[in-house]
């Protein structure tokens, strides 16, 4: 299976549109037809996932894309006929296939012209034009015609920005950047909560987005090697907890339940993901420990054994029947909410601030790191009910969600640095005890920097919720 990383920026452009004078060769012409799948409920459109097969030349080939960081898109291909979805990409979205057999949703014949373009001796990009016609069995009903910068090789981002000029002076248009199948079949997006929304609504359009956080991003952990995806899949579970714990008392058992499994989902997500930030920024140390440079690779490699032992049992539990019914009792509950839930959106993040003071009144001005990490997790759970108040829109919501959020970063830093202190202490052998003591040093600098300012952060959080829910 071929995997690549897709970052590219999409123009409109009128039919017989031609490409302006670019540095570089032409492309040779291609003519090719997709055709576009997705479950009966749609849930690969919903989280920003494309399937499709594609011919030409009479060769066929499946093409799985999935979201990445800043917009960019994993592009996956296997070889594969009308039969069927090829079974490694089948094994990425299992739990998308639980909602159905794919169905085609869309059939699209590409006629593609472009240059590969290039700055001096580097490669950058790929500019295409496409025709493209929209196709009812074999007849044509519809049509548009795209212009894709794809960056290659040495492109850079600025590389796109600047091709995107280019293009535009020559009379192609911005775009809305959506996928060619996008366009012909849109996605429903969710109806965003108003002024006067209800808890009730908001939480159950947060709680939506964040089980189709937990679809978007399955497949990309299950693929692996893109810790962002564990990222935001963890993050999806714990401020699903956050809220549910927030109204607990009115949530009812289904909720409870799902809280309860969610946290065992987030354990073995946590256990993956503390490694990736750990061997993150032990990389960044080892790469100055110039003599014990070697001894601190020997560190990391032992992390990064740990790491695929944890990722080992995170696949297992994805791969279980227990998570699937989780999934399945998620979306069931939210949807099943209590109508006793119609108070103010307010109510939780009111809640949780009133919970942070007092854990803030109780830190002494030189506290424990456990203090310190208690304080973190009351930080967080007061940025998640304030970004479910923020929902229905007020400056005053929105500083106090960026504020909170500082705090939260700023004393996951220290965390962080405490968490990399322990380990390097339980892996390090005689002949890397040199280097992972100079790393140790590293991490307790970091540490005095976040006590030097953890206070003051904390403060300022405090000031924007009294200013934004009093």
């Amino acid at each position: 299976m071929k995997t690549t990383l897709e970052r590219e920026l999409k123009l409109d452009a009128a039919a017989g549109f031609e490409l302006p004078d670019l540095p570089g060769t032409p492309l040779a012409g291609r003519v090719f037809t997709s055709t576009y799948y997705d479950t009966p409920s749609r849930s690969l459109g919903r989280s920003g996932i494309t399937l499709r097969r594609r011919v030409e030349n009479r060769r066929s080939l499946w093409q799985l894309k999935l979201p990445r960081a800043d917009g960019a898109r994993a592009e996956l291909e296997a070889a594969g006929g009308a039969s069927g979805l090829p079974s490694e990409l089948a094994a990425l979205l299992v739990v998308h296939l639980r909602r159905g057999a794919l169905e085609p949703v869309a059939s699209l014949r590409t006629r593609r012209a472009g240059i590969h373009v290039v700055d001096g001796k580097r490669s950058v990009a790929e500019v295409t034009v496409d025709d493209v016609d929209v196709l009812e069995g074999r007849r044509r009903v519809d049509g548009f015609t795209e212009l894709e910068i794809e960056l290659v090789d040495e492109g850079a981002d600025h590389d796109l920005a600047s091709l995107g000029r280019e293009l535009r002076r020559a009379g192609a248009k911005r775009s809305e950047g959506r996928s060619k199948v996008r366009r012909v079949v849109p996605v429903a997006e969710p109806v965003a909560p108003t002024k006067r929304a209800t808890l009730h609504e908001v939480l159950v359009y947060q709680l939506r987005r964040q089980f189709e956080q937990l679809e978007a991003r399955d497949p990309g952990v299950r693929l692996g090697g893109e810790p962002d995806d564990v990222h935001r899949f963890r993050v999806a579970t714990r401020r699903s907890r956050a809220l549910i714990r927030a109204v607990r008392e009115q949530a009812g058992p289904k909720l409870t339940s799902v809280a309860k499994e969610l946290g065992w989902l987030a354990d073995l997500l946590g256990a993956v993901r503390d490694l990736d930030v750990l061997l993150a920024r032990l990389e960044s140390g080892v790469a100055t420990l110039d003599v014990d440079v070697a001894a601190g690779g020997s560190i990391l490699d032992t992390l990064r054994v740990e790491r695929e032992a944890r990722r080992g049992d995170l696949l297992s539990a994805l791969g279980s029947d227990r998570y699937l019914a989780l999934l399945d009792a998620f979306a069931d509950a939210v949807e099943s909410l209590p109508d006793t839930l119609e108070g103010d959106p307010r109510s939780p993040a009111e809640a949780e601030l009133r919970r942070l003071e007092r854990a803030a009144d109780e830190v002494a001005s030189n506290p424990s790191d456990e203090a310190l990490h208690s304080l973190r997790i009351h930080a967080k759970r007061a940025r998640y009910t304030a970004e479910l108040a923020a929902l229905t829109g007020g400056k005053r919501l929105a500083r106090y969600v960026e504020a909170v959020t500082k705090v939260q970063d700023v004393i996951g830093e220290h965390q962080d640095a405490v968490v990399a202190e322990e380990r390097l202490r339980a892996v390090a052998t005689p002949r890397s005890a040199l280097a992972a003591g100079r790393l140790i040093g590293l991490e307790r600098d970091r540490r005095r920097g976040v006590r030097a300012r953890w206070a003051k952060t904390v403060d300022a959080a405090l000031d924007a919720g009294r200013a934004a829910l009093r």
